[in-house]
């Protein structure tokens, strides 16, 4: 075997040292500017949902996820668009943030297939249709759903 001529070396050393830093060039991108990517996402703007969301908890305090909630019949459960389901009234409301809350829409009709007439719970099964043709628009799958009990406003002059 004869070695390889000097320009021939000097080709292939050129083109290692070109791939070198090709490869490289990647990793060096990915790591220039994330914290201005990390300022960027942090900088996101709520959505109308999440502003309706939380105008609703103001002033109320998230409590440990439950699987079922009690149900009465003069309570609506609320679709907030594209954020969660809103159930109950007075001190604590139910929030379910559903497995995929981007397909919530407020113009849907939310009907439910329980398994306890006075629970809703997250193993039941859920679907949604268009009020006005009744055509079936998708299927709901639910989370926990987690309380938010209002909190009393401190007395005048307590700490």
């Amino acid at each position: 075997m004869s070695p390889l001529p000097a320009r021939s070396r000097a080709m292939i050393g050129g083109l290692a040292a070109t791939l070198a830093l090709g490869l490289a060039w990647p990793v060096a991108a990915q790591t220039e500017g994330a914290p201005e990517v990390e300022a960027e996402a942090d900088a996101v703007p709520m959505t109308d949902g999440e502003k309706r969301l939380a105008k609703l908890l103001e002033g109320r305090v998230a409590g440990e996820p439950v699987s079922c909630i009690r149900t009465m019949r003069n309570i609506q459960m609320q679709a907030i668009d594209r954020t969660a389901y809103v159930y109950g009234r007075g001190k604590t409301i139910y929030v379910q943030r559903t497995r995929s809350p981007e397909q919530i829409d407020n113009n849907d009709t939310l009907v439910t297939n329980r398994f306890n007439s006075s629970e809703l719970c997250r193993v039941d099964n859920a679907t949604t249709i268009d009020p006005f043709t009744g055509i079936f628009t998708g299927v709901v799958f639910f989370d926990d759903f987690v309380p938010y009990t209002r909190v009393k406003a401190d007395a005048p002059g307590e700490g």
